[in-house]
């Protein structure tokens, strides 16, 4: 590889891309910003009568090599990446709490016989799980907005941890809401033809699509 003096900003900037994972737009206005910095340092180095081959060298060398800048535009891009994360898995959690035994009300097996009592308990477990999910997403946030005001070397653990417990019951969900979707059509054969149940299904699909795509880009940035 060349040595820094011989690294041309676009060549630099590539460079410092390619070591970078997380969201799409938080790397590219990442990049975007870095590419301001050297273009006006570059600008400096030319107004002290440097050819702008030389200004383009010097600016990249002051600038710092990928290795030395990948740490700190990562950290944000993990930060960024949590942040989606815990704003999706909040807005699921919600809904599903406040809206989940709306698909069954008005039903033709609602005012049938009690369920056994191993679904009660499993449906119980879920709730659990939502109200769980609910109180990870919104420490989350919190934590990225003291880890943006504050330097604390305590709190990129405490991040990290939330991350992993929110991803973690995340999954968790995703089992038991499946068995329990599952259980509930054996039981009833009508839920197959109920339209809020379909309707239901499928919105609870679309947001499981957006929480599995979030906390994805956020294992990637992370790890």
């Amino acid at each position: 590889m060349q040595g820094d003096q011989d690294v041309l900003v676009e060549e630099r900037l590539d460079e410092l891309g390619d070591r970078l994972r997380g969201p799409a737009r938080l790397k590219a206005d990442l990049l975007t910003e870095a590419r301001h910095a050297l273009l006006d340092a570059v600008e400096a180095y030319r107004e002290d009568g440097l050819p702008l081959a030389e200004a383009e060298r010097r600016a990249v060398a002051e600038f710092g090599t990928p290795a030395q800048l990948a740490p700190g535009y990562q950290a944000e891009l993990a930060a960024g990446a949590l942040r989606g994360l815990a704003l999706r898995a909040l807005a699921v959690a919600v809904v599903l709490m406040a809206g989940g035994d709306l698909t069954w009300r008005g039903s033709s097996w609602s005012e049938g016989l009690r369920p056994p009592e191993g679904y009660l308990l499993l449906h119980a477990f879920l709730n659990g799980i939502w109200g769980l999910v609910a109180g990870l997403a919104l420490a989350g946030l919190l934590l990225g907005l003291l880890a943006a005001r504050y330097r604390s070397s305590r709190l990129p653990r405490l991040t990290r941890a939330v991350g992993y417990g929110l991803t973690g019951c995340l999954a968790g969900g995703a089992v038991a809401g499946s068995a329990l979707f599952g259980w509930s059509v054996s039981l009833w054969d009508a839920a197959l033809t109920w339209p809020p149940m379909l309707i239901g299904a499928v919105l609870v699909s679309a947001g499981w699509f957006a929480l599995a795509r979030a906390a994805r880009c956020w294992l990637l940035a992370t790890g």
